[in-house]
């Protein structure tokens, strides 16, 4: 490897260090503080925020970022996430039309919108969702919808109600390798997840289908091209590959860091098996970029039949 490239000469981990590429600026420009206002005011959770994520000043600086619905306490409690779990409290019906209002506020071209796990719930929330998915057209018809799903528990009947409001894109993560399941996501199901992005095609081919994988948890190269190999067979056209980074001491340690060159190959090898955009860096997480992807991949758009924009309840309560 050329010396300018071998950027995985230093073994991080051992010498007790983060690599240079993985430091990031401190939030706090202006437009980062004007969402902090909106998101409180509003009653709004982000996963930008629950979740630690590096990009956050990067990400509200530039106007974006990601709306996490159904509450802010999670009913799973996987090794790697940073979001608190535990008992929740009651579906917040008006939800939908606060989101929809700050996506208005904020001027959002392409909005993301994600939740916690609802096992608690008999849809897992599904039915949140979509009345997201129809407020947000409701309000900024111009506006494409991205959203990242949990796995409803396999549920077919709560993956339908998501896909009848037809988001642009469907995005459910596999997380990891197969065979580190019981340990990062013990109460997900690799095969299941596959079923989901199969299934979510079947549904509404329109629909750009998405996931993403975290690196560093202890998994091969070979694993990973396995899970892109997978994930390829079902349909998924867009693929986000990150860093595992570990948000606290009671979290599932970092086994390496991956080098930046590394991400390169592996990007590479994902768009090889037919993947229409990959997104694969130290920083990369689901929803990064992600309205660089909504072109190159999107099937329609709001403006040309996609999706109802009809919404339940009374518009003016939104406004």
């Amino acid at each position: 490897m050329n010396s300018a490239r071998d950027d995985t000469a230093v073994d991080w981990l051992a010498e007790g260090r983060k690599p240079p590429w993985l430091k990031v600026r401190f939030p706090g420009g202006d437009e980062y503080v004007r969402l902090k206002k909106l998101m409180r005011r509003g009653g709004l959770h982000t996963v930008c925020e629950e979740a630690h994520c590096p990009n956050i000043g990067e990400c509200w600086d530039a106007g974006t970022a990601t709306f996490m619905i159904l509450g802010d306490t999670c009913t799973r409690a996987c090794g790697f996430c940073a979001v608190k779990s535990g008992r929740p409290g009651a579906l917040d019906n008006l939800e939908p039309m606060r989101v929809a209002n700050a996506v208005r506020e904020m001027g959002i071209a392409h909005a993301v919108v994600t939740s916690v796990n609802r096992d608690d719930q008999p849809d897992g929330g599904a039915g949140i969702f979509a009345e997201t998915i129809r407020w947000i057209r409701r309000l900024s018809p111009e506006t494409s919808v991205e959203v990242l799903i949990p796995d409803f528990l396999g549920d077919d009947d709560a993956l339908a109600t998501v896909c009848d409001a037809e988001p642009e894109i469907l995005n459910h993560n596999t997380e990891t390798v197969p065979r580190l399941y019981r340990r990062v996501r013990p109460k997900g199901r690799y095969e299941r997840s596959l079923g989901l992005l199969r299934r979510a095609k079947e549904l509404d081919p329109g629909t750009v289908t998405k996931s993403g994988v975290m690196v560093g948890l202890g998994e091969t190269r070979d694993e990973l091209l396995q899970v892109f190999a997978d994930l390829a067979r079902c349909g998924v056209e867009v693929l986000t590959v990150g860093q595992y980074l570990r948000p606290s001491a009671k979290h599932l340690p970092i086994e390496r860091y991956y080098a930046p060159s590394e991400f390169d190959d592996l990007r590479e090898k994902a768009l090889a098996l037919g993947f229409k955009h990959v997104e694969s860096g130290p920083l990369v997480r689901s929803s990064y970029h992600a309205e660089r992807q909504v072109d190159g991949v999107r099937h329609t758009s709001p403006l040309n039949g996609r999706g109802d924009s009809s919404v339940s309840g009374d518009l003016r309560k939104a406004e």
